[in-house]
């Protein structure tokens, strides 16, 4: 699968930050040089509801998410892996719901560590997550902090993925 432009050279990336409880999306147009916000927010699951129902929730709003806004990527933070493994086992699990939607749309995924997503963002591989919201709200020109931090997550992780498909492609063009 391979990453398709949509009309006049616009990529359309859909950033995911997978949880169970709540997982944060953000939808992000690149047109040249300019970064533009399509929307965001996250898809909230109740604990009292059993994990199957919870991520077919999960995998059909992402699905809703691609037909509204048709990306030409998936991308999603990785795993932290400092996490219990609970949390890590459920957190794994919401990815598979996520990755399966993108895939039923014949979409591909693109994976960023924390890491790389402070550092793509920020310029800065240590920043607090303060620094990363705020960068990602001068990026994307909005008035303020994205809330909730599940949200502006995503939409710092869809800004990774353009910034780091555009260094590859300046790579590959040198």
């Amino acid at each position: 699968m391979r990453e398709q432009r949509h009309d006049a050279g616009a990529l359309i990336v859909l950033g995911i930050d997978p949880g169970t409880a709540s997982t944060g999306w953000g939808a992000i147009e690149q047109q040249g040089n300019r970064l533009r916000s399509l929307g965001h927010g996250c898809i909230v699951t109740s604990a009292k509801t059993e994990m199957p129902l919870r991520l077919r929730q999960i995998h059909d709003e992402i699905l809703g998410l691609i037909d509204r806004f048709h990306p030409a990527v998936v991308a999603l933070e990785e795993l932290f892996v400092n996490v219990n493994v609970k949390t890590a086992l459920a957190v794994g699990q919401a990815r598979g719901a996520i990755i399966l939607a993108a895939g039923e749309r014949d979409l591909p995924c693109a994976d960023y560590t924390p890491l790389a997503i402070k550092q793509a963002v920020t310029g800065y591989g240590r920043a607090n997550k303060v620094q990363v919201q705020e960068m990602t709200k001068v990026l994307l020109a909005l008035p303020r902090i994205v809330q909730p931090d599940h949200a502006s997550d995503a939409l710092a992780v869809a800004i990774t993925h353009i910034h780091t498909s555009a260094l590859l492609r300046a790579l590959n063009t040198t």
